[in-house]
C-alpha cells in the first residue's frame, strides 16, 4: 500500500493549498519563483476548481492545468491534485436542487458558498465520480502527481428525503427488522414503536427532545454516508493510479466524522490545525491533534493546512506573533508530521477568505510572512533526511472514541456544561505539562503496549471495549478513569447498576449512587484539592482505597478519587494542578517517565526517532539542561550540557558520536 514514505522520500513536504484560478497566468511563474525561493516541495491543487473544470454539465477544460502541472514539475514541485468535489459549481444546485442539502427543519442550504452536497444524492455521487474518472485519466502518467487529495473537509450534514432512504438502508443493514431497531431505540418510551421501515425519518426538528438513540444512529450513519462518497473516489484514483497514496483532510478533532474508521481508508492521514494564537494553551492544542493524528495514522502524518497567521472565522482574528509559526510548525514535525503544508499559498484578494493569512500574504514577498516561511523553508529541507520517517515513542494511551462523544453530547443529559472536548484538552494537557508523550487509541485497541491508559471520559462503552480495559488491567497494566464513564452500552442503554459492573469492579465502586453535575462557577472542596465541572455519588468496595474524599457539599465524606490495585477512578475534574499532580503521579508509578526531566515551565522536549526537540513556548529566555554533547540540526552547532532557547525558541539535537 502506498504512504506518506512513498510521496515524502525522504524529504519533509513543504509547501500549501495553491489556487492559480483565482490570478492571471503572468502571477504563475512569479508564483513558481517564489516557491523555489521558500524550500516549496509540493503544492496541493484543484481543491475548488470544479466550475473551471467544468463550466458547464459534461464540459472540460483541463488546459489550464495542463500548463501549471507541466511549469510545477519543469520547477521540482510536487503536486498533490485534488478531487474537486468539495464544492459543486452553481449550475448543479440550479439545475439539480435535490443535490442541495436541507436542515433539519427542511430548509435548503442554497448555493454561493461551499461544500453544498447531499451526501446520499445519487445525482451529485454521479456528476463527482465522471469527473474523478475523468481528472484521475487524464494525470495518471503526471510525473508532477505525487499524492491524491479526495474532497476536502469532508462536513456536510442534510436531513432530505433521500438522506432519509439512505439511512432506512443503512438502518436496514444494522438491524435487520424493525422490531430489532424497536428494541435498540427504545421505542416503547413515548409512544416512538414503528411498525415499518417506511416511517422511520431522520432526526429532524420536532416537538421536544429526539429519542437519542435515533440521533446516535444518525450521527455513525452521517459518518458512513460521508465516507462512502470519500471511498468511491478514492477508488476510481487508485485504479488509475495504484503506487500513489491518497488522503482526504480531517478538520481536528471534530464530531461528524469517526476520524479511526476514516482513517482506516487512507493512505495518508492527513489534518487541518488552526489553534488560536491568543489562546495561552494552544501549544498543548497543537500538541494533541498531532498526537491523535500520529495516533489515527499509525505513524508519520501529513499537516495539510495550518495559517502563517491570523485565520478569518474567529470574533477576533490576531496573526501569529513574530516566531509562533515556526514553533507549531517544527512541534508537529516532533510528533510526527513529514508533511508541513498551509492554507493558502497566496492570499486571496476577493472572496470570503481574503483576511486569511497566508504563505504569500497581502504585503508580498517583503513581508514578514514570507520571510519566516523562508526560513521554516531552510530548516525543514535540512531535518528532512534525519527525521522523516522517524517514530515518536510513548507509554501512556488516552482513550477517545466518537460513539462516546455522540452519545454523551446528547439532550437531557445531566449537566449541558459536560464538554467532551474540554475534558480531553485538560486530561492532555495534564501530560503535555509534565512532558508525557501520548498517544489516542480507541476503546477495542490493543492496549498491552502502553504502561498506563488514560480514560479521561467516555460515557458510552460497548461490552467489548470494557472487557478490553478490563483484561489490560488484570495484564498488568495501569489505568486511570475520570467521571461519568462506562454508563451506557452501544444503543445508549444505562447500565445496571448506572455504570457498567465490570467496571465498578476495576475501580473499587460498591455502589454509584447519583451524578452531582456543578455549576459553572462552582468548585468543590477534596482531601488535597479542589474539583470543577462534576461529582459522584459513590460508596466504595470493601478492598478499595479511598485516596481523597469529599470535603463539602452534600457528598462530604464520600469517596471521590478511588484506588483498586493498578486502576484509579476520579469522579471529578480535579483543577489544573491537581490534575497534573495526580497523573504524575501516575505515570511515575507505572514506570513511565517524562521525555527530559527537570524542564524549566514553559519547553517541551519530544524525542522523534534519534532526534530530541526541545521548544519553548515562551517569550523569555530559558536555559535547559541536556546533559551530554549534541549537534543542533537546526543551527549547525554543537552543544554540551545545556542549551540556550529565546522566544519561542526550538533545537533539534542529535547525540554526538561517543
Amino acid at each position: 500500500m502506498p504512504s506518506l514514505r512513498d510521496a515524502a522520500r525522504g524529504r519533509i513536504l513543504f509547501g500549501g493549498d495553491y489556487n492559480p484560478e483565482q490570478w492571471p497566468e503572468e502571477v504563475w511563474e512569479d508564483d513558481v519563483r517564489l516557491m523555489k525561493e521558500a524550500g516549496v516541495n509540493s503544492v496541493t491543487l484543484g481543491v475548488f476548481s470544479w466550475a473551471r473544470i467544468e463550466p458547464r454539465p459534461g464540459a472540460r477544460e483541463f488546459g489550464w492545468l495542463d500548463r501549471l502541472m507541466d511549469l510545477l514539475h519543469a520547477n521540482g514541485i510536487g503536486v498533490v491534485l485534488a478531487t474537486p468535489t468539495a464544492s459543486p459549481p452553481p449550475w448543479m444546485g440550479a439545475r439539480h436542487p435535490e443535490t442541495l442539502p436541507r436542515t433539519e427543519d427542511g430548509s435548503v442550504v442554497w448555493y454561493g458558498s461551499r461544500q453544498q452536497f447531499c451526501p446520499s444524492s445519487p445525482v451529485y455521487r454521479r456528476y463527482a465520480a465522471a469527473l474523478t474518472e475523468d481528472l484521475a485519466a487524464r494525470y495518471a502518467d503526471h510525473p508532477a502527481l505525487t499524492v491524491w487529495h479526495i474532497n476536502n473537509e469532508y462536513c456536510t450534514h442534510c436531513w432530505c428525503d433521500e438522506t432519509a432512504a439512505h439511512f432506512r438502508r443503512w438502518l436496514r443493514t444494522r438491524y435487520g427488522t424493525v422490531e430489532e431497531l424497536n428494541a435498540a431505540w427504545g421505542t416503547a418510551f413515548w409512544s416512538q414503536r414503528y411498525d415499518s421501515w417506511t416511517e422511520i425519518l431522520p432526526p429532524r426538528t420536532a416537538q421536544y427532545m429526539k429519542n437519542p438513540t435515533q440521533v446516535l444512529d444518525f450521527k455513525r450513519f452521517t459518518s458512513d454516508a460521508l465516507m462512502e462518497c470519500y471511498v468511491a473516489e478514492r477508488d476510481i484514483v487508485a485504479r488509475h493510479t495504484p503506487r500513489v497514496p491518497v488522503t482526504t483532510n480531517f478538520m481536528p478533532l471534530w464530531s461528524g466524522q469517526d476520524a479511526w474508521a476514516w482513517a482506516a481508508q487512507e493512505d495518508i492521514v492527513s489534518v487541518d490545525i488552526y489553534p488560536d494564537s491568543r489562546d495561552p494553551r494552544g501549544g498543548q492544542y497543537n500538541a494533541m491533534i498531532a498526537d491523535m493524528t500520529r495516533s489515527q495514522a499509525g505513524g508519520p502524518w501529513m499537516l495539510m493546512e495550518q495559517a502563517t497567521g491570523a485565520v478569518n472565522w474567529r470574533d477576533v482574528n490576531r496573526p501569529k506573533p513574530e516566531g509562533l509559526n515556526r514553533l507549531w510548525s517544527l512541534q508537529s514535525v516532533a510528533r510526527g508530521a513529514d508533511a508541513v503544508c498551509y492554507f493558502q499559498w497566496r492570499q486571496s484578494r476577493q472572496g470570503s477568505e481574503k483576511f486569511h493569512s497566508a504563505m504569500v500574504g497581502h504585503a508580498g514577498e517583503e513581508g514578514r510572512a514570507f520571510a519566516e516561511v523562508k526560513r521554516l523553508g531552510r530548516e525543514l529541507a535540512a531535518l528532512g533526511p534525519a527525521v522523516a520517517g522517524g517514530e515518536v515513542p510513548a507509554d501512556v494511551a488516552v482513550l477517545h472514541d466518537w460513539d462516546a462523544w455522540w452519545a454523551g453530547a446528547q439532550e437531557g443529559r445531566p449537566s449541558s456544561l459536560l464538554d467532551y472536548t474540554e475534558v480531553i484538552r485538560r486530561w492532555h494537557g495534564a501530560l503535555w505539562e509534565s512532558g508525557v508523550v501520548t498517544e489516542f487509541a480507541r476503546p477495542d485497541a490493543d492496549l498491552s503496549r502502553f504502561k498506563v491508559v488514560v480514560v479521561p471520559h467516555l460515557y458510552l462503552l460497548g461490552d467489548g471495549a470494557v472487557d478490553n480495559l478490563v483484561a489490560y488491567a488484570e495484564g498488568g497494566g495501569t489505568v486511570v478513569c475520570g467521571f461519568f464513564s462506562g454508563i451506557a452500552d452501544v444503543d445508549d442503554r444505562i447500565r445496571p447498576g448506572g455504570m457498567d459492573a465490570r467496571l465498578r469492579d476495576l475501580f473499587g465502586i460498591r455502589t454509584l449512587h447519583d451524578w452531582w453535575p456543578l455549576d459553572a462557577d462552582a468548585s468543590v472542596e477534596c482531601d488535597g484539592f479542589r474539583g470543577t465541572l462534576w461529582s459522584e455519588e459513590l460508596t466504595a468496595a470493601a478492598d478499595a482505597e479511598v485516596v481523597s474524599s469529599y470535603r463539602s457539599g452534600e457528598l462530604a465524606g464520600l469517596p471521590a478519587v478511588l484506588r483498586r490495585g493498578r486502576a484509579r477512578y476520579v469522579s471529578t475534574l480535579p483543577e489544573p494542578d491537581a490534575l497534573r499532580a495526580l497523573l504524575a503521579e501516575v505515570v511515575r508509578e507505572a514506570g513511565a517517565r517524562p521525555v527530559l526531566a527537570g524542564l524549566p515551565a514553559g519547553v517541551e522536549a519530544v524525542r522523534r526517532g534519534e532526534l530530541l526537540f526541545l521548544l519553548h513556548h515562551g517569550r523569555g529566555s530559558v536555559t535547559v539542561e541536556v546533559p551530554g554533547a549534541h549537534e543542533d540540526l537546526l543551527t549547525g552547532t554543537s552543544v554540551e550540557d545545556r542549551v540556550e532557547l529565546g522566544r519561542f525558541g526550538v533545537a533539534v539535537l542529535r547525540s554526538a558520536a561517543p
